[in-house]
């Protein structure tokens, strides 16, 4: 899907003491809470990254409240196609979800559709479903919060993450004019069925490296746990592409994608001038992870371009 970058939105998130819309659900005491509450989560974060990067116009998002934060929220547009697809992914995503398939979803940009491996920014989302549910997993060294047991802490970690996801776009240089935009979905082998593909995506293709020209830097946003579910959340982009990293509230480290121990193993890999996100050293290895794309990828959405007026 390419896409025209031309308003690189800087807002903060607004306030808002006197809505009655919210965004997550007030109660999480059971696995679907949870999942409600990890969906809502993973739409948010999608949202803010596609409006704080300037990739769809003013029109393409509702407005939500949490507390005294107002976000915007992507809807259906039908004046900008992009945003329609983007929607599409975080469905397939849902329905993964539900199943307890996906492990990771990257959300890649890049600038040359005929170069999809050499990325320009990677927003990486971790999950983890526990005995008691799923957890969506924000990936943190040093900011993890465990808020099973208290629906107020939960929310208060979710909210945590957001304003700490804006404050993470800030830091980020502008986008070229012109993007494109795919979703890869790896998921748990051991308990995904060979053929399955959410609606939306098909088998993806070269999916075993990224590419940056440059270094690679790593931020780490955070995690949420509710004891059901577990979500991860990761930046990935070139050093020089990062204003001021110093002031920004993530980690950043140099090294590959995460790749938890317990978990499936797909041997994530980093080198200093080229990124390399390799599932394992072998393509025929029986490890290699399942991995999905969408079905509509690279749609020109050039008609649909973010308003430099937009406030």
């Amino acid at each position: 899907m390419t896409i025209m970058a031309t308003a690189q939105l800087s807002h903060a998130p607004r306030s808002h003491r006197t809505s009655k819309e919210t965004v997550f659900p007030t109660q999480i005491t059971n696995e679907h809470q949870s999942l409600i509450m990890v969906k809502k989560l993973f739409a948010t974060s999608i949202s803010c990254i596609t409006y704080l990067r300037g990739l769809f116009p003013e029109s393409s998002y509702g407005e939500r409240h949490v507390d005294d934060l107002s976000l915007k929220i992507l809807r259906e547009d039908k004046k900008c196609p992009g945003s329609l697809h983007i929607i599409k992914w975080i469905q397939g995503c849902f329905d993964a979800l539900e199943k307890k398939y996906l492990h990771m979803a990257l959300l890649t940009l890049y600038t040359n559709p005929k170069e999809p491996e050499k990325v320009t920014e990677i927003y990486q989302f971790k999950f983890k479903y526990t005995k008691y549910g799923a957890t969506m997993d924000f990936d943190s060294s040093n900011t993890s919060i465990d808020s099973r047991g208290s629906s107020e802490d939960i929310k208060r970690a979710s909210i945590l993450l957001i304003r700490k996801l804006y404050l993470l776009m800030q830091n980020l240089e502008p986008l070229p004019n012109d993007v494109t935009l795919t979703m890869k979905l790896h998921y748990y082998n051991a308990v995904t069925p060979h053929d399955y593909h959410p609606p939306g995506f098909k088998e993806a293709v070269n999916s075993h490296f990224l590419l940056f020209d440059g270094d690679p830097v790593n931020m780490h946003v955070g995690m949420v746990s509710t004891g059901f579910h577990k979500i991860k959340v990761k930046v990935t982009t070139e050093t020089g592409r990062v204003s001021d990293p110093e002031d920004s509230t993530a980690e950043i480290v140099h090294q590959g994608l995460d790749c938890d121990e317990e978990e499936e193993e797909n041997n994530t890999q980093i080198q200093r001038m080229n990124f390399m996100f390799s599932q394992e050293s072998s393509e025929s290895s029986p490890k290699r992870r399942k991995v999905s794309e969408p079905t509509a990828a690279f749609i020109s959405n050039s008609e649909c371009k973010a308003d430099p007026c937009a406030s």
